[in-house]
């Protein structure tokens, strides 16, 4: 099962171009969504408050416009270190957002404590009775947990602390076989998942993991000066054989993510067969149009090699080329040749 996850830092997407990407992968195979940008406070850092009347109504909004595509409709919430916090009050104020989310109506929910601290010998163990308390309440037909160690990349335990001995096994054995467990790979940005890697993670976890997989992600602030446009690659069809699903985390431009996130259908449908280079000339015409496309395809090293700190004097030709145009998705390529897909380190630290 495809979808696509909102786990990005930076400006989040408006809920126009929310919901035609939404529609427009639904259409392309993709059968979930889940909502959860950084940027959306009350799922995060300011989680113990509710949402504004205005944002409430937006969201069930977008619930609905999923449910009449067909999509399944998530959020994900991210009680940002609340197992540092008294456990009786913690799962109470749970509770009033559970509530929330089934008024909404939602079929996935998410926990994610990624990006956050993680240094205490027992946090597998007070993670595991927040989600099973969680899972316990919600109306959601499925529970998914993004783990604080979602990746054996040591960059993790440099930036949130020394993981605890065992945390994945001691997490896997705490919850509930049916409840999910994201996985990054051997990278938080792996390039490649490669089957027998899975297959020893399924067995630390008890569970096959479901995938999230951070491409064509482009946030942060070495990311965001980058277009990441290419086709899927080192994701195998036989993936579908040792994961519970595959979630891919968005660029910073949500009609650019579609390119990338139509190959990867092909990737699984067409498996040795796959050409990614035939995949992304196939998906850039069918999403840009053929006069874009072809633009997209000979500036590619320019947009995702070299970047905006690498162009030099090709941004201006650049950004005339395409203010030249009037297709929405170079009004993303413009926008961010001006800087306005830019995320900073206080971004990231504060969202």
């Amino acid at each position: 099962m495809l979808g696509l996850v909102e786990g990005y830092f930076g400006t989040a997407w408006d809920w126009t171009a929310r919901t035609a990407t939404m529609q427009f992968l639904g259409s392309h195979g993709y059968r979930f969504f889940i909502y959860a940008p950084k940027a959306d406070q009350y799922l995060r850092r300011r989680w113990r408050e509710e949402h504004p009347v205005d944002m409430a109504e937006a969201l069930a909004s977008f619930a609905a416009a999923c449910r009449t595509a067909g999509v399944r409709f998530g959020i994900g919430l991210s009680p940002f270190e609340a197992y540092l916090d008294d456990e009786a009050d913690v799962l109470s104020t749970l509770d009033r957002k559970l509530r929330f989310f089934d008024q909404i109506g939602i079929d996935d929910l998410a926990l994610l404590f990624d990006d956050m601290r993680g240094d205490l010998p027992d946090l597998a163990r007070r993670q595991a009775r927040l989600v099973q308390h969680c899972a316990a309440r919600t109306g959601a037909s499925r529970v998914l947990l993004c783990p604080s160690y979602y990746s054996d990349d040591p960059i993790l335990d440099r930036v949130f602390g020394q993981r605890p001995p065992l945390y994945l096994e001691t997490l896997g054995a705490g919850l509930d076989p049916t409840i999910d467990i994201f996985w990054t790979g051997d990278k938080v940005c792996s390039t490649t998942f490669a089957i027998d890697d899975l297959t020893r993670v399924a067995t630390r976890m008890r569970r096959k993991p479901f995938l999230w997989d951070n491409y064509p992600v482009n946030d942060g602030p070495r990311m965001s000066q980058h277009l990441h446009l290419r086709a899927f690659t080192g994701r195998p069809a036989g993936l579908r054989d040792v994961v519970a699903g595959h979630a891919i985390n968005p660029a910073l431009q949500p009609m650019l993510t579609c390119l990338p996130a139509l190959t990867l259908g092909d990737s699984y449908r067409l498996g040795a067969a796959y050409d990614s280079g035939r995949a992304f000339a196939a998906a850039a015409e069918r999403v840009l149009g053929k006069q874009l496309a072809a633009m997209a395809a000979a500036d590619l090293a320019l947009l995702q090699d070299q970047g905006l700190a690498g162009m030099g004097d090709a941004h201006a030709t650049l950004r005339a080329r395409y203010a030249a145009l009037t297709h929405p998705a170079a009004h993303e390529i413009v926008g961010w040749l001006d800087g306005l897909y830019g995320v900073s380190d206080e971004m990231v630290q504060t969202q």
